[in-house]
C-alpha cells in the first residue's frame, strides 16, 4: 500500500474536487465547475487523501460541531479503493468533531454495503424533497 498522506489544514480547487469525482466513480456534477465551489466554499469540514502530489480522497461536511455533521461526500479514486483511505478519511473527519456530533449521510445504493463495514448504522426515519437539478 502506498503511504498516503491525510490533510485537513488545506484547500483544494474545483478542479482537483471534479477530477476526484470523476476518478471515484461518484455521481456529482462534476462538470459545473461554478457548483463544485459553492460545494466547497460552504462546506466547513474538508479532508484530503494525498499519494504525493496527486489527490486520492476527499470527504466534505457540514457542521454545526455540536449536534450532527452531514458527510455529503466521500470519493476515492477507483484505483485506491478497497485500501482503508475512505474509512481512514471518515475518522479523520470524527476528530474534527467530537463525541456528541452524530455523523450522517445518504449513501448512493452501490455503496450501502460500505457504510455498515466502517461502523454506520442504516437508519429509517429519514426524508428528502429532491433536489430538481
Amino acid at each position: 500500500m502506498n503511504d498516503i498522506m491525510y490533510k485537513d489544514d488545506i484547500t483544494i480547487t474545483p478542479i482537483d474536487l471534479s477530477e476526484i469525482f470523476k476518478r471515484s466513480g461518484i455521481k456529482r456534477p462534476f462538470d459545473d465547475l461554478d457548483r463544485l465551489q459553492q460545494m466547497l466554499d460552504h462546506a466547513n469540514v474538508l479532508v484530503t487523501a494525498w499519494d504525493e502530489e496527486r489527490l486520492v480522497g476527499v470527504a466534505r461536511g457540514l457542521t454545526d460541531f455540536s449536534y450532527c455533521c452531514y458527510l455529503s461526500d466521500l470519493a476515492v479514486d477507483e484505483s485506491y479503493q478497497e485500501q482503508g483511505i475512505g474509512k481512514e478519511l471518515i475518522r479523520r473527519v470524527q476528530l474534527l468533531l467530537n463525541e456528541n456530533v452524530a455523523l450522517i449521510l445518504l449513501s448512493s445504493p452501490k455503496a450501502m454495503d460500505y457504510y455498515p463495514k466502517v461502523g454506520f448504522e442504516k437508519i429509517d426515519n429519514g426524508y428528502k424533497i429532491a433536489r430538481t437539478k
